[in-house]
């Protein structure tokens, strides 16, 4: 079998391009910005200058910042691309009618397939970075029907996730933040008996979902649930086994 080189790359088998936000933040085992969080390859590369606080005001300016960030990943022979923060809905349509792989920047993309999953009055909980800027625009950019029934928290008001994730200090402490994530969680299901499933919307939660999943006994999906679904549709391997 001949193999031939792609004009433009110089690296090979890194399956997932993870479009990352400028930010100065610690990203520990779990969390997308972490290599070792995947059992594959995956391939980041930073849109500069893009930072939590532009997303959070939808700067339309930033649009071909992160378009030239897209391009660079598929020249570099990723398959898919995805981002590091739910908030980058708003951006899915336009990236994705761009490049030439296909792109799943939000965690929130997986809201229409669990809705299918469950009963019309069961609801999806979902865990926010800030819910305050989570809005109906932000789901309808992604074809998510308002119709869909939600239950939003943010983990704006929690001190450590807030310094760590928004005030980007630098440091973060798991053992607080997972604290402080599982306390949301409990109380969301507490209030509202009708979730039974949770989303964790922010890139830096998965780190938590087992230690929350514990705590609720609920189905939980993420941002890596996303990443592995699609890494696995796009490498396919053979089975073997016995009959």
């Amino acid at each position: 079998m001949i193999i031939r080189a792609n004009k433009g790359q110089v690296s090979y088998g890194e399956s997932i391009g993870i479009l990352m936000l400028d930010t100065f933040t610690p990203f520990i085992p779990g969390d997308v910005g972490n290599a070792t969080t995947y059992s594959f390859p995956v391939r980041y590369q930073t849109v500069k200058g893009f930072t939590f606080d532009k997303l959070l005001q939808k700067d339309r300016s930033m649009l071909v910042p992160i378009l030239e960030a897209g391009h660079q990943l598929v020249q570099e022979g990723v398959k898919a691309i995805t981002a590091d923060c739910g908030y980058m809905a708003m951006y899915q349509e336009e990236i994705a009618n761009e490049l030439q792989v296909p792109v799943f920047l939000s965690s929130l993309l997986q809201i229409p397939f669990i809705s299918t999953t469950l009963r019309q009055e069961d609801k999806i909980g979902i865990i926010c970075s800030k819910s305050s800027n989570f809005e109906e625009e932000l789901l309808l950019k992604i074809g998510v029907s308002p119709k869909v029934p939600l239950c939003i928290r943010g983990m704006e008001d929690k001190e450590n996730f807030r310094k760590a994730a928004h005030d980007e200090i630098g440091i973060l402490d798991p053992s607080k933040i997972e604290e402080e994530v599982v306390a949301v969680a409990i109380e969301m299901i507490q209030s509202e008996p009708s979730v039974k499933v949770i989303l964790l919307e922010c890139s830096s939660l998965p780190p938590y979902a087992a230690a929350i999943q514990k705590a609720v006994q609920l189905p939980i999906f993420d941002y890596v649930t996303m990443i592995r679904y699609v890494h696995s549709a796009i490498v396919q391997t053979r089975y073997s086994g016995h009959m």
